[in-house]
């Protein structure tokens, strides 16, 4: 049953998910505004949002008959049986609540008795749950119109570096939307691989995401624009105040998304599943290296 719920709860996406909190980490600590407190408790947040949505994915695929024997992927918990809906009910509640203690304490470290600031931070964690639950749970969940896309460049790019910037500085500057978009775009990137993955039972069971709307192949340049877009953004923002070469050093991951954008394209989509772990993983050593770069800068 441990094991059941390890497979559930998806570790392996993790990374991708820690990727937001740590370049506003970074920035933060290259504007002097890092805190560890605020970091540490933002980070947790973040863990408990993402295991959250990858049982609600769970739950709702098998619900909507999504998840079939067809699946190219690994074998969902509900859908197996390992685990019933009701256990995955009761688990989404218990990381809906994790979620809210953990987000109030963050908020409450970082804004204090700032009431504005709390609500509509507050307001932001709302919405993450709810996005997070929506995506395949309902009666339209999002995921299934190919609006996944939207919701990760905003959650994993924009709400999440900009945002747990602002809990360490709660000042912004508008450069600071180039490396969320770079996070933002590359979380894409992951979900796009593991859509192209899944076309083909997608396609039966009417889950229209990007892949089923626009084919393998399209899907497959979709990414390494994703990638490439990503970069680009990355060196946009190292341009407009470039001190030393510490700053390129991001750039040593770029071999990584290259053979990664390439096997997208060239391989089968059942044999896609390890660079899903292989994108996350590298999207979070772009963000050590971007990190380090400024500190180092």
């Amino acid at each position: 049953m441990v094991q059941s719920w390890l497979h559930a709860f998806r570790l392996r996406t993790l990374p991708l998910a820690l990727s937001c909190i740590g370049m506003g980490g970074f920035l933060a600590a290259a504007d002097g505004f890092f805190a560890w407190n605020i970091f540490l408790l933002a980070a947790l947040t973040t863990i408990f949002l993402q295991v959250l949505s990858n049982l609600a994915n769970d739950y709702g695929d098998a619900v909507s008959g999504i998840d079939s024997e067809e699946r190219k992927g690994p074998k969902r918990a509900v859908q197996s049986g390992a685990i019933t809906k009701q256990q995955m009910q009761v688990a989404m509640l218990v990381f809906v609540l994790l979620s809210l203690a953990s987000g109030i304490t963050l908020l409450l470290i970082s804004f204090g008795l700032n009431w504005s600031a709390l609500l509509f931070f507050f307001g932001l964690g709302l919405l993450s749950i709810a996005a997070a639950i929506a995506y395949t749970v309902g009666r339209r969940p999002y995921g299934y119109v190919g609006l996944g896309d939207i919701s990760v460049l905003i959650f994993f790019g924009l709400v999440g570096v900009m945002g747990s910037y602002y809990l360490f500085a709660q000042q912004l500057r508008v450069e600071l939307i180039l490396p969320a978009l770079s996070c933002g775009l590359f979380s894409i990137g992951v979900l796009n691989i593991n859509n192209i993955r899944d076309i083909e039972s997608d396609q039966k069971a009417g889950k229209f995401s990007i892949p089923v709307r626009i084919g393998k192949q399209n899907a497959a340049y979709y990414h390494i624009l994703l990638t490439v877009l990503g970069i680009a953004c990355a060196l946009a923002f190292v341009m407009l105040d470039f001190k030393n070469a510490w700053q390129l050093l991001f750039l040593i991951v770029v071999p990584l998304f290259y053979s990664i954008s390439a096997a997208v394209k060239n391989k089968p989509s059942e044999q896609l599943d390890p660079y899903l772990k292989r994108m996350a993983i590298s999207t979070l050593l772009f963000v050590l290296l971007f990190g380090i770069g400024m500190l180092r800068a």
